[in-house]
């Protein structure tokens, strides 16, 4: 697919990898909503991107703001042909740590964005997109997810993202070979250390120990980066139904 006529529905698009891919579709002629529940940072994003972009407040764990935020979507765009899930959260805890056991809310609410939320997006974007028309090739759409390096190294302290974020990897093939009947592409990026708002809240010191970790190139990723992935998928119909690790040739060590 052409991504100069995407056509890009992005959540978690207010800042980090989401804002990053709705540059580089913005650039190549493509049209982007972006979605956030971050209001002010994301009516900044759309703005700094011009005419082709409008930012859509929503809580993706809503399913109801979910569909409410693809139908008015497509109003704006005009239809629909890229999907990129990037919202999620990090939100660290022992299953037992110093203060006792990990609170059953803490888990379940990272549970509830990082997979439940991108299931949403892509029933509702999907749904959608197998009336969109077809090109040549009988393609209609792409799903892109981001689950994370943690989906296979999961690190002490990481039980909830690890395990939200191997959900996501886990649904890739299942939706991709559903979704296949009408020529919508799913596929996964798990992305090693990044630098993004998470990254930069941590201190300069620790971003460097961390970005020495990484073995070729010894430094954190870019979101330029990601989004020259994302937008590469875009374009090659052969990638679907799979999991590229986006890292630099990291492996997490155990903590």
């Amino acid at each position: 697919m052409d991504i100069s006529n995407s056509l890009a529905f992005i959540t978690g698009g207010a800042s980090g990898l989401g804002l990053a891919t709705a540059q580089a579709v913005i650039a190549a002629g493509g049209r982007v909503v972006l979605v956030d529940v971050q209001a002010e940072l994301g009516q900044q994003a759309a703005s700094s991107l011009g005419d082709r972009a409008k930012f859509i407040q929503a809580d993706i764990t809503d399913e109801a703001q979910v569909d409410a935020a693809v139908a008015d979507a497509v109003s704006f765009l005009g239809g629909l042909n890229f999907v990129v899930n990037c919202a999620g959260v990090v939100a660290p805890g022992r299953a037992v740590g110093r203060e006792g056991a990990l609170a059953g809310s803490k888990f379940s609410r990272v549970i509830a964005i990082n997979l439940i939320g991108t299931f949403f997006v892509n029933k509702a974007t999907a749904n959608v997109m197998q009336h969109s028309p077809a090109n040549a090739d009988g393609e209609r759409g792409v799903i892109i997810q981001t689950a994370s390096v943690a989906a296979f190294d999961g690190q002490i302290g990481q039980p909830a993202y690890a395990a939200s974020k191997a959900g996501v990897v886990g649904m890739t093939l299942p939706l991709a070979r559903e979704f296949a009947r009408f020529g919508v592409r799913v596929v996964t990026v798990a992305p090693g250390l990044f630098e993004t708002p998470m990254m930069a809240s941590l201190p300069p010191e620790a971003q460097q120990s961390l970005a020495a970790q990484v073995p070729f190139p010894s430094r954190l990723g870019r979101p330029a980066e990601y989004a020259q992935l994302a937008v590469g998928i875009f374009g090659n119909p052969m990638l679907n139904g799979e999991t590229i690790r986006l890292d630099g040739a990291i492996r997490l060590e155990p903590k």
